[in-house]
């Protein structure tokens, strides 16, 4: 008879993920790992594989939540510029030490590059369907005359996209939240009609 699990697995992932935010992948051990969920190792590997296995389930999972809160804040203002920068200013956060986290997708980026061909489809997944959202919303921008019509709606999409992964670097290095507000208004205000 198999034994039934004897932790919650959603709050298991939950910690993992945290951790593997923190630290990436190749810092954190499986010791740590356990240590955060609170469970033995062996639950570990029989609930979510290996390391690996984790973290790509930790992974996806922060992207599907932060890919959500993205897209709420860049559709819910009726205004095109003003969902951009809600997009943009949602990602700069006041707790300093939460800020210093940055954002684990991109963390992933920095530390696997296009080596690992799961993470790069991952990655991709969520990155077109963000670009395409904005690039909606910068042709909506276009037609009420919110942004320059000389601009490339899909060049101003990836525009933003890299400027979003250049706040979450800047954050994990330390910049202050202002002057990542002032680099996220610096960004909307490229876009706008002369």
């Amino acid at each position: 008879m198999v034994r039934p699990r004897e932790f919650d697995r959603d709050a298991a992932l939950e910690q993992a993920m945290r951790v593997f935010w923190a630290r990436g992948f190749a810092a954190t051990s499986t010791a740590d790992l356990v240590e955060a969920m609170g469970i033995a190792r062996q639950s570990l590997y029989n609930a979510f594989g290996d390391k690996r296995r984790l973290y790509l389930e930790a992974l996806e999972t922060y992207q599907r939540r932060t890919t959500a809160g993205h897209l709420k804040r860049l559709n819910d203002p009726a205004s095109p510029t003003e969902g951009v920068r809600d997009l943009l200013s949602g990602l700069i956060v006041e707790d300093d030490g939460l800020r210093a986290m940055g954002c684990m997708g991109v963390g992933a980026i920095a530390e696997f590059s296009t080596s690992d061909p799961e993470l790069t489809a991952l990655r991709a997944k969520v990155a077109a369907l963000l670009r395409k959202r904005l690039t909606d919303r910068i042709r909506e921008g276009q037609a009420v005359g919110e942004f320059d019509q000389g601009t490339s709606p899909t060049e101003a999409a990836a525009f933003i996209q890299m400027t979003m992964s250049g706040i979450q670097l800047a954050a994990r290095g330390g910049v202050a939240a202002k002057d990542l507000r002032t680099m996220a208004r610096f960004a909307v205000d490229r876009l706008k009609a002369i």
